[in-house]
């Protein structure tokens, strides 16, 4: 018989009731605050519906015309592309066919290499050249809309006749200027921009999520 020896669990220690009740005092100002802020924020994006609708047929008309939608970022917004991608190339909130939805920012060969060579203003840019093709879609996100790098790959992509989508800041910026859609999500700091980032990355994947799958269950009825 195989004998276990006893593990001791070791708890981490705690600050004493002071410290707990500071850190709890805090955490409830900031979430009255987040949530003051988040609730001004959302009541003036619906300010921006029109924008928003847009951006939703146009990534609809290239996902319907066998197109694919190109997406990058940096940093948080990096994250926010490829969140955007695994939405569409799995699933959001329905079983359907995946889309042809591709996150420029997830290949450190080609980002290192591209950086080494062409210099980091050039990553997004030479993938967009490499994979862009005429009908297809370039989606950027940036909360403050300057990011050499994304507004040379909208350049090239404008160049290549793809359409651009930029999800940005409140703030008039550079990657608006070669936008066929640009998004502001009327607020200044960046923390709550990149959580709008969030609220508009679902709201497309919803709606393109729902027209698609809907055309698709009835093109399945219309075989059988």
């Amino acid at each position: 018989m195989v004998q276990h020896e006893e593990q001791a669990v070791f708890l981490p220690t705690f600050p004493g009731a002071h410290g707990l009740n500071s850190c709890y005092d805090t955490v409830v100002r900031t979430l009255q605050h987040r949530h003051t802020t988040f609730n001004t924020a959302l009541n003036q994006l619906t300010h921006h519906a029109f924008a928003l609708s847009n951006a939703a047929e146009r990534l609809i008309a290239t996902l319907q015309s066998g197109h694919k939608v190109l997406i990058a970022g940096n940093g948080g917004s990096a994250a926010e592309a490829q969140h955007f991608a695994a939405e569409l190339v799995g699933r959001f909130k329905r079983e359907r066919l995946a889309y042809p939805v591709m996150a420029l920012t997830t290949d450190t060969s080609t980002l290192t290499a591209v950086a080494n060579d062409y210099g980091y203003h050039n990553v997004f840019a030479r993938q967009v050249q490499a994979f862009g093709q005429t009908g297809d879609l370039f989606i950027a996100f940036s909360t403050s809309g300057e990011s050499e790098n994304l507004v040379r790959a909208a350049c090239i992509a404008r160049q290549k006749q793809l359409e651009v989508i930029a999800v940005t800041g409140n703030r008039t910026n550079r990657l608006e200027e070669h936008a066929t859609v640009a998004i502001h999500v009327p607020v200044e700091e960046t923390a709550t921009t990149q959580e709008l980032h969030m609220i508009v990355t679902h709201i497309l994947c919803d709606i393109t999520e729902a027209r698609l799958a809907a055309e698709e269950r009835f093109n399945t009825q219309e075989r059988q």
